[in-house]
């Protein structure tokens, strides 16, 4: 393999998805802080028109209890997970097949671990539930400044 070959390979294995342990989980390696992702993502949500319903705070939550459940692990340096919904993107799902409310709301998590930042959101069922999928990979995209 030529050397412009390797380096283009590389270039296209960063742009994709990092698989997980967990099947079904989309993510993706931000380079940045934390504080830079969750402002990036807080920043793609709105620029899509949204409203950010709820931002969940995971790994404040983890960190705190840990002891209470008898555990030292960290889990996550930090963790949060910004919910919302989109009227035309819900609409057009629920229309289809109005059980795909149980998928309401969205969302999209940062969270840092020793590996690193990282942006990602859950998969959906094919289907209708595609078009929430490209939304969702549409905005972490934009955050990620691709």
């Amino acid at each position: 393999m030529t050397r412009h070959l390797q380096a283009a390979c590389a270039v296209i294995a960063l742009a994709l998805p990092v698989a997980t342990a967990a099947e079904g989980i989309v993510t993706h390696p931000f380079d940045g802080t934390f504080d830079d992702a969750t402002f990036a993502v807080e920043t793609a949500i709105i620029g899509q028109g949204l409203v950010i319903d709820h931002v969940s705070h995971v790994g404040e939550m983890l960190n705190r209890t840990g002891a209470d459940v008898g555990s030292d692990v960290e889990i996550f340096r930090e963790a949060d997970v910004f919910t919302f919904c989109s009227a035309t993107v819900s609409r057009a799902v629920m229309e289809a097949d109005p059980m795909n409310i149980g998928y309401c709301p969205y969302g999209i998590f940062v969270a840092e671990t020793g590996d690193g930042v990282m942006i990602g959101y859950r998969e959906y069922p094919n289907g209708p539930m595609d078009m929430v999928e490209n939304l969702l990979a549409g905005i972490v995209k934009d955050a990620l400044g691709d």
